[in-house]
């Protein structure tokens, strides 16, 4: 009691999670598994997630009350594409986090890593950059931090191609190679629309609007949807 709760990814919830948190914030009580008494709790609830809550709660993906019950203190953090200015303090904190972990020394950061890292998008954010270093701080053999450029996903789209909200001014060429760019992230993301490593996320569109023209180009997601 009285202490925090951090639930990160709170968007991707399942209905039936998303009825028993909504559950524990109106009564404040919990049950142990197998228990069958309910226990009081008080606690402070901090919930982080990379989706868009209410285009999920309109599209009926997020229960409304519960959005509500969470939604007291918004906080919104942008993306780091976009605070490019945070890059080097946080690629200074990771280093050596990660070279603590391994049992490593590095004592600098090379110049052209850093230009490399500042030039990139990030369309996975914080995570991708997590991920980035680590590798490269586990394979590193001296003393400076460096990163092979091409772990960097380079797939770009190109603008005459930008996912639209309107379908009805576009042409039949148009819409096929629309069609086209969708399916091919689709297959890379094997389906998944949402999330950081969905494909809006790599799109650089908001989910709502991806799958707004999923459905009116007709597109199946579950094909892409293998093991």
């Amino acid at each position: 009691d009285g202490g925090t709760i951090f639930l990160d990814e709170v968007g991707e919830l399942s209905p039936d999670t998303q009825v028993a948190l909504l559950r524990v914030l109106q009564e404040r009580e919990i049950e142990r598994v197998g228990g069958r008494q309910p226990i009081p709790v008080d606690v402070r609830i901090v919930a982080a997630t990379n989706r868009d809550l209410k285009a999920a709660v309109a599209d009926g993906i997020f229960r409304q009350d519960l959005f509500y019950r969470l939604n007291v203190f918004p906080i919104e953090v942008p993306p780091l594409r976009e605070r490019k200015d945070d890059l080097l303090m946080l690629v200074e904190y990771f280093v050596q986090r990660y070279a603590k972990r391994a049992g490593k020394n590095i004592r600098s950061i090379d110049k052209r890593a850093l230009a490399l890292l500042q030039s990139y998008d990030w369309p996975g954010n914080i995570r991708e950059l997590q991920n980035i270093i680590e590798r490269s701080v586990i394979l590193s053999s001296g003393g400076e931090f460096s990163v092979d450029e091409s772990w960097l996903s380079k797939e770009t789209f190109p603008p005459a191609l930008t996912i639209e909200a309107s379908v009805r001014s576009k042409s039949a060429v148009e819409q096929r190679g629309e069609r086209d760019i969708i399916e091919a992230v689709l297959v890379e993301t094997r389906g998944r629309v949402w999330g950081p490593s969905g494909a809006a996320a790599k799109l650089g569109i908001p989910p709502s609007t991806l799958d707004h023209r999923i459905k009116a180009l007709r597109i199946n997601k579950k094909q892409f949807k293998y093991p």
